[in-house]
């Protein structure tokens, strides 16, 4: 796998194409009321309409311009840190150019039909649907609606009060699912995962964790150092860890939120060499 195609790819267009059933309707939202009194360590607690309210509306914006630093790290290889302009148009696009020393190495979009990327080093490009972020990720459920409330620190996968148990504690909420999720992709495969998520009192998402029950692949995206943005908040460090059949951490480092309405150009040249799924 190209480095940087990996890089561009893994380390903000994580992840929605119209060939995957998403496990994601969920985003959290920006409450910055904090809970009060919190309960014995891990008490179960009813999640209610408030909870769910909290957690899964996701932010109203029209544009979302985020300057960014990112470092990957791979069972083989260690990236070097680069800069990163993520555009995020609400529910339509996912736009990011990578640089180093103001130099465009590569470029991606991400839409609800899938994803573009090329990278100018080695002139390769891929066009796919979201399988390919799915493999990278050792997932099946990734569509765009979860790229994007990923990359905002919104819950991206599906919870509720049936197949999942809420506590509460001094750190705040855990909601854990009680039942393995149970994911089916269009080609009729189904994978069964368990899931964790980890909440601030504030409801601002902490971490979460998947486990596929027969792969023993693991997924963890964690969140920290949130930051009040117009009428909402957003993460300013996300932290993923994959584990199993691959291995590697991707770290992104968001210095900068605006919401300047951008062009976004993406064509791939003639001349790039397609990188097929594998």
């Amino acid at each position: 796998m190209k480095k940087y195609l990996l890089l561009f790819l893994a380390g903000i267009l994580l992840f929605s194409c119209k060939a995957r059933k998403a496990a994601a309707d969920g985003g959290a939202t920006d409450s910055t009321a904090v809970a009060q009194n919190p309960r014995d360590v891990n008490k179960p607690i009813d999640a209610d309409a408030k909870f769910f309210q909290q957690v899964l509306v996701p932010p109203k914006f029209e544009q979302l311009k985020i300057n960014s630093k990112i470092n990957v790290e791979t069972q083989t290889s260690y990236l070097p840190t680069l800069d990163a302009t993520i555009y995020i148009q609400n529910n339509e696009k996912v736009w990011m150019n990578l640089s180093a020393f103001f130099i465009s190495m590569a470029r991606g979009v991400a839409t609800p039909e899938g994803i573009q990327a090329y990278n100018k080093t080695d002139r390769t490009f891929i066009d796919s649907d979201f399988d390919y972020l799915n493999k990278l990720l050792n997932t099946d459920f990734i569509n765009y609606s979860s790229l994007q409330r990923l990359l905002l620190g919104r819950t991206f996968v599906r919870i509720n009060d049936r197949e999942f148990r809420l506590t509460r504690n001094a750190q705040g909420f855990k909601m854990a699912s009680t039942v393995n999720q149970r994911i089916e992709t269009e080609d009729g495969k189904t994978s069964e995962y368990k899931i964790e998520l980890q909440y601030a009192p504030n409801y601002d998402l902490m971490n979460v964790y998947l486990k596929e029950v027969n792969r023993n692949d693991e997924l963890q995206v964690s969140y920290n150092d949130w930051f009040a943005y117009k009428d909402f908040r957003l993460p300013k460090n996300v932290k993923i860890l994959i584990k199993g059949s691959k291995e590697g951490q991707i770290l992104l480092e968001n210095t900068k939120f605006d919401d300047t309405k951008m062009q976004t150009p993406f064509s791939v040249p003639g001349n790039y060499t397609k990188i097929e799924i594998k």
